[in-house]
């Protein structure tokens, strides 16, 4: 089977399950209403408003990187993996398949999020949102479709690694709610190149580290590349 019959079924696979649909349901939702919430808080000497106005996306990564590793490791229930290598027997192509029809659902809504956070948090927000130009506002509904589509991708490739979505949403959730925090606290810059926090440079309107806007998605883009390397290695050399 050639590229494009495999992405053909692997687009089939997601749009006919419910709970990857609604994960991607739940990225719009979470998003915008995170979003709402924070900008009712907008007072303090480090408000920004663009960030404010994207901050709901810290929560609705986390819809974003269930729905990449339910994607993946839904194929290691039930003997799926074994049946969807006997209809593409190469198995790099199939993962590359499983990739694209991950990445692709997940830029649109996350476009799509990014321009509804964005609208919300503005209105939200009132005249303290009048400072920000169109360029920021573009830059940050461009920087939210690619950092939630990377940030699935990142999960599926973890999911591939460990073959399982439990273990791949254990390890992930609490490093973003929690050990990232801790760890930006308590580091010198460090946490500044952790794929979350590298990727949210593009959320703030003016921003203190040695990243910027895309230099900090290039830093998450890198994480993603090597956990996708590491699952599709993983793909093709373990037994199905």
């Amino acid at each position: 089977m050639t590229f494009a019959p495999a992405l053909h079924a692997e687009w089939i696979k997601i749009r006919t399950l419910r709970s990857l649909v609604g994960g991607l349901c739940g990225v719009l939702l979470a998003t915008a209403l995170f979003s709402a919430i924070a900008g009712l808080d907008s007072e303090g000497e480090d408000f920004d408003p663009l960030f404010s106005a994207f901050f709901g996306v810290s929560f609705g990564q986390i819809a974003a990187i269930t729905f990449g590793a339910q994607a993946v490791s839904a194929e290691f229930q039930g003997g799926a993996l074994r049946v969807s290598l006997a209809a593409v027997p190469d198995r790099l192509r199939w993962f590359a398949a499983k990739a694209v029809a991950i990445a692709v659902p997940v830029l649109a809504v996350g476009l799509i999020t990014g321009a509804v956070s964005l609208a919300v948090g503005k209105a939200t927000l009132g005249t303290k949102a009048s400072g920000l130009t169109w360029s920021e506002g573009l830059r940050g509904v461009v920087g939210c479709g690619i950092y939630l589509m990377l940030m699935a991708l990142f999960a599926a490739g973890l999911a591939a690694v460990l073959r399982s979505g439990v273990a791949t949403l254990s390890t992930l959730i609490p490093f973003l709610l929690i050990v990232s925090f801790v760890v930006g606290s308590a580091s010198a810059g460090a946490a500044d190149f952790l794929p979350d926090k590298a990727g949210q440079v593009v959320f703030h309107e003016t921003w203190d580290g040695v990243l910027g806007p895309w230099t900090g998605l290039a830093v998450t883009a890198a994480w993603t590349a090597a956990a996708l390397a590491a699952g599709a290695w993983c793909v093709r050399r373990r037994d199905a």
